[in-house]
């Protein structure tokens, strides 16, 4: 008998219509012959199920749902929610009380890289090149010059636990600097400001594929904006190449870099994560737990650089966990 999975997608943020077709990407790339797969949309207002084209609320506490009077339970679930509750560990943990076997990582590791302050603070130890910061609350006291002589201009704020570049504002000037923090805090009610880097962008993915840890070609980006916000993302401002151009050195240490992140943070499954280089030294920037799997997505066309089907490697992140 097919195993019956739940790919669940939407999530209660600014990234639900990303995750919406990252969720369709991973539902066409999961073999009928092999799974049962089943829809499972979550917004702020409810968490639905669409079964046969019927839309049926999920149980959350059983994580399953009616159906002429049968209960529909799953084998495993296929996280695509990006944003909560999918990044920031609460629906892992939701799953682990219920033992529900699901892709990706932890519900401690997942509220870890959510959390972008505190995943720089755990990682800086290990050897890992970061930029200088500031870490502001909502309730915080603080003053723009204060922030500027801490990172420099120009700088970033960004909201602290958000993803796919909402709430990132680049200040150019001391007068950017309330503005940004505002539209930082409309995402989340903490803030990260971040010291500028100049220098090449990257992004790489880190997989566990047929039981190797695999770290995948990354991509090279170069935007038309001022820098690689959402519409250098998803609306096609920039230009991503796969490989990067990257020397023998920069490669090594990119490599190095993002394996070191991967393993230190313990993170599971699939990852990719941003740096940028200064000289031959990526500075890492930040790491996402559930990378985009849409058409423009990078992960899904670094595998494809590696040899890797997206089909292929879903359906062994999806065996990986039922293993587990």
């Amino acid at each position: 008998m097919k195993k019956h999975i739940a790919v669940v997608m939407g999530g209660t943020t600014s990234e639900h219509a990303i995750s919406l077709k990252s969720g369709q990407v991973v539902m066409k790339n999961i073999p009928s012959d092999i799974f049962d797969v089943t829809a499972v949309i979550i917004s702020s207002e409810k968490w639905i199920v669409n079964h046969l084209g019927q839309e049926i609320a999920l149980d959350k506490n059983r994580f399953s749902y009616l159906f002429k009077g049968k209960e529909h339970t799953f084998d495993a679930v296929f996280i695509a929610v990006h944003g909560a509750p999918g990044e920031n560990g609460e629906l892992q943990r939701l799953l682990e009380r219920i033992k529900i076997p699901y892709t990706g990582c932890s519900a401690e590791v997942a509220a870890l890289t959510y959390n972008k302050y505190k995943t720089l603070e755990k990682l800086q130890p290990y050897g890992i090149a970061t930029a200088k910061r500031v870490f502001i609350d909502k309730n915080a006291s603080w003053s723009s010059d204060t922030l500027i002589d801490a990172v420099g201009l120009p700088c970033f704020v960004k909201a602290n636990k958000a993803g796919s570049s909402f709430g990132v504002v680049k200040v150019n000037k001391a007068t950017d600097m309330a503005p940004a923090i505002e539209t930082a805090l409309k995402e989340d009610d903490e803030v990260l400001v971040e010291g500028f880097l100049s220098g090449t962008e990257v992004s790489i993915g880190v997989i566990e594929y047929k039981g190797n840890v695999i770290v995948l070609p990354p991509t090279e980006i170069i935007t038309n904006s001022d820098f690689f916000d959402y519409a250098a993302k998803y609306e096609g401002k920039s230009e991503e190449i796969t490989p990067a151009r990257l020397s023998p050195i920069q490669l090594e240490n990119l490599n190095a870099a993002a394996l070191n992140v991967f393993h230190t943070l313990g993170v599971r499954g699939f990852s990719r994560s941003d740096f940028i280089f200064m000289g031959d030294t990526p500075y890492f920037l930040e790491l996402n737990s559930i990378p985009g799997l849409t058409e423009q997505s990078l992960l899904p066309m670094q595998a494809k650089q590696a040899g890797i089907a997206l089909s292929d490697l879903i359906v062994d992140l999806i065996n990986n966990c039922l293993k587990k």
